[in-house]
């Protein structure tokens, strides 16, 4: 629609697949914005919190593991914040998932970012923990036979500043980039496309936890999880000035005004 402020979304039909790249545009746009507002009430919250972005790895899959592998690291992440060491100053986080593919290979490099939002506490003596301490903890919550990589980061605590609101970007961009599975390789699209429709089928993009979670269900955001149209919390129905529409043309594959 046209408003007074220019082209606004007001109405369509999204197919809501993780591979779908204006799908996938929309929804990191809407992770983005929400992330903005939960951590602005946490901060109101606990103003002395500080927050840790930290990056879990592991092996790559190879082709048909990528859902087993999935499933196993997401049990693992929960084992993780089980330990005593870990939850005893974690006031909430938020986690996503993001694979990179090896097209030579054919492997898919699944790994976790998280971002941490922790008790002032957590940088006494007897409660910080190293890079190579979480490295451990994430080996024997995973089981592994090999000590993974682990990146752990302190980041500033206001949620106006740029490295927390990059942090915040890193946990809600795309799971997969579309040059990992758009190429000029149809076969190889095809495979890869497969695997990430199985591994993905069924998943949720951001997983949400403590202080957090609850912040994010009392702003009722978890009852709006399949809006991909009004992704920045605004519903202007009231300050339509035109409607415009468009289709999709398959001939220049783009959208062109309908008239």
């Amino acid at each position: 629609m046209k408003t007074e402020d220019g082209l606004k979304l007001y109405q369509t039909w999204f197919c809501h697949s993780r591979l779908c790249p204006l799908c996938s545009w929309r929804r990191s746009i809407k992770n983005s914005y929400e992330m903005r507002v939960i951590l602005s009430e946490a901060y109101k919250k606990q103003p002395h919190a500080e927050f840790l972005f930290l990056t879990l790895t592991e092996e790559s899959s190879e082709l048909g593991q990528l859902r087993k592998n999935l499933t196993e690291m997401n049990s693992s992440i929960r084992r993780l914040f089980q330990y005593k060491e870990v939850k005893r100053d974690i006031l909430g986080y938020i986690r996503s998932t993001e694979i990179t593919v090896n097209r030579q290979k054919m492997t898919f490099h699944q790994h976790v970012h998280i971002l941490l939002m922790v008790k002032s506490t957590y940088f006494k003596l007897g409660h910080y923990l190293t890079q190579k301490r979480w490295s451990e903890l994430w080996e024997r919550a995973r089981k592994l036979d090999y000590l993974p990589v682990v990146n752990i980061k302190k980041i500033r605590k206001s949620y106006k500043d740029s490295s927390l609101v990059a942090s915040a970007k890193e946990v809600a961009k795309y799971q997969v980039k579309d040059f990992d599975y758009l190429s000029d390789d149809e076969n190889g699209d095809l495979t890869v496309i497969d695997e990430l429709e199985h591994a993905l089928s069924g998943t949720r993009q951001l997983s949400y936890a403590g202080l957090l979670k609850d912040i994010r269900h009392s702003l009722l955001l978890d009852k709006q999880e399949d809006d991909l149209i009004n992704v920045d919390g605004k519903k202007d129905d009231d300050e339509v000035v035109d409607k415009v529409m468009y289709k999709w043309n398959s001939s220049v594959k783009n959208y062109v005004r309908w008239e």
